[in-house]
């Protein structure tokens, strides 16, 4: 006697959870432009390196006799892959089968994939398209949990605490799905065909008496202004690619550093059109962006939230194949100020690198804190200070490069801990920019004088030579006034000499 029947029956359930929702629910998913879960994972992964948990959970029918008769898969697909030959987690919600909102086995897979995630130390990436539960319940039994289990938003949390967290939108996203979207470090939209809701058009219509389309509610118009996504990308490839690239410069967890790689460029390399790239004019704007594609390695800067909190500028890149994080302020919205969004984008990023071991380096042009009505409404003060204080918690190395100004309570967002300080010629810093301070210190004798434009103008020539940065290393306020055209050599030096720094975070963890 032997086992073939059974042996059997394991293949011709593996079939039947290979098959999804069936060739009908494939063929309508495919006419709405959007891949499956299993074509998204075979184009996400390394070639051959999936390895499916859970393939047979799913609610099965029988016949009179108990034979095999059908199956209905779990509606979340959960397993272990590789990037570039790097161990990962991926799992998501199969659209085709019931929406992708959970049936009993995709709930628990769901459930279970954070916990995989932090058992075996590795990031985790969630493919989600699908809703939440259903008001109708489970077909049997109570919905609700014993007062004993623990929430299923532990492992969430705790998961983001020791492994890098990506999520893609790839389709209508609602409910739990969609908290745990949010519940990521990376998180991208496609354009097209994904939408975030916290309830979806019939939910919603039916509440105010108005009817609503996904894309009002919840569409990358929407939510990559809000701060809700991170990126947006315009096809399911290049969201998958994203997610890649944002990986690449992380550790697989806590407990590891980040790995460098080989680099082509030199460390040695200068730009002389940094040199002349802040125009004297202080009224007059420039682009970062520029500055910092010619500081990092080739094509190494990876952006992320660019549409939310515009005034800065955050993403990683390489110096000498060394990871980092940097941000910069952008002078093209509010002159890079520190607006309430710009704040709460900054302690979200910082935090984010301090958790990972990335160092992190920041490109100063920081006219202070948001002022006006629409600031204060907006908490301006509260987040911004949160910002200031969530860098003083860091403890990675930080490097900080003083491109232009550098003024108040929100150029300290700018300096961590013991900082590696670099300043252009271009620099100046100070309590207050200088045409205000000026206007505010001085008011009484400014208003005194003869000829109050004149004396005014006197001041600020004599008030600016106490913020340029020559005496500022007079003091020993900054470690160096550098030529900008040799920034990449500095910086290349420093990265080079924390990574003993990195490793012995590890001992603290």
């Amino acid at each position: 006697m032997s086992w073939k029947k059974e042996i059997k029956e394991i293949g011709i359930r593996k079939k039947a959870s290979k098959a999804q929702g069936g060739k009908e629910a494939v063929e309508l998913h495919h006419k709405k432009g959007r891949l499956t879960l299993r074509e998204r994972i075979d184009i996400f992964l390394d070639k051959d390196s999936f390895e499916e948990i859970g393939e047979l959970a799913g609610g099965v029918e029988k016949d009179e006799e108990e034979n095999f008769k059908s199956m209905t898969p779990a509606n979340f697909i959960l397993g272990f892959g590789k990037i570039n030959g790097k161990q990962i987690i991926v799992g998501g919600e199969d659209f085709t089968v019931k929406g992708g909102s959970p049936n009993s086995a995709g709930l628990r897979k769901s459930v279970y994939t954070e916990e995989l995630a932090i058992q075996y130390k590795l990031p985790l990436v969630r493919l989600h398209e699908g809703g939440g539960g259903s008001v109708a319940g489970p077909k049997s039994g109570s919905s609700a949990d014993p007062v004993f289990t623990r929430s299923r938003f532990k492992s969430v949390a705790d998961s983001l605490k020791e492994v890098p967290v990506a999520s893609a939108a790839l389709g209508p996203v609602a409910g739990l799905p969609a908290s745990r979207f949010v519940g990521s470090h990376f998180r991208v939209m496609t354009k097209k065909n994904s939408q975030i809701l916290v309830a979806g058009p019939q939910v919603v219509s039916r509440a105010f008496g108005k009817e609503f389309t996904k894309d009002e509610l919840g569409g990358s118009d929407i939510h990559k202004k809000n701060g809700v996504t991170d990126n947006i990308a315009n096809t399911e490839e290049e969201a998958l690619e994203q997610i890649k690239t944002f990986l690449s410069y992380f550790p697989q967890n806590v407990y590891e550093i980040p790995s460098s790689i080989e680099s082509n460029d030199s460390p040695e390399r200068t730009e002389s059109a940094l040199s002349s790239i802040i125009p004297k004019e202080r009224n007059k704007s420039y682009e970062m962006r520029d500055i910092l594609n010619l500081v990092f390695d080739k094509d190494s800067f990876f952006e992320m939230t660019n549409f939310y909190g515009r005034g800065i500028i955050t993403g990683f890149a390489r110096l000498n194949g060394f990871s980092f994080g940097v941000f910069s302020n952008d002078s093209n919205f509010y002159a890079g100020s520190m607006t309430a969004d710009n704040a709460k984008k900054t302690s979200r990023f910082v935090k984010l690198c301090d958790t990972f071991h990335l160092p992190i380096i920041t490109f100063v042009d920081e006219p202070g804190f948001l002022i006006g009505p629409e600031a204060e409404k907006e908490a301006t003060i509260l987040h911004g200070t949160e910002a200031v204080l969530a860098v003083n918690e860091t403890s990675v190395p930080w490097a900080t490069v003083l491109v232009r100004k550098s003024f108040g309570v929100a150029a300290a967002a700018h300096f961590g801990n013991n900082p590696y300080v670099l300043a252009w010629p271009s620099s100046e810093s100070g309590a207050l920019p200088l045409e205000g301070g000026v206007a505010v210190a001085f008011a009484r004798e400014i208003a005194n004088a003869d000829d109050p434009d004149k004396k005014r103008k006197e001041i600020e020539e004599e008030m600016a030579k106490k913020q340029n940065p020559f005496s500022k290393a007079e003091s020993f306020s900054v470690h160096e006034i550098i030529d900008p055209s040799e920034t990449r050599k500095y910086l290349c030096g420093w990265i080079e000499k924390v990574q003993p720094q990195l490793k012995a975070r590890l001992h603290i963890k």
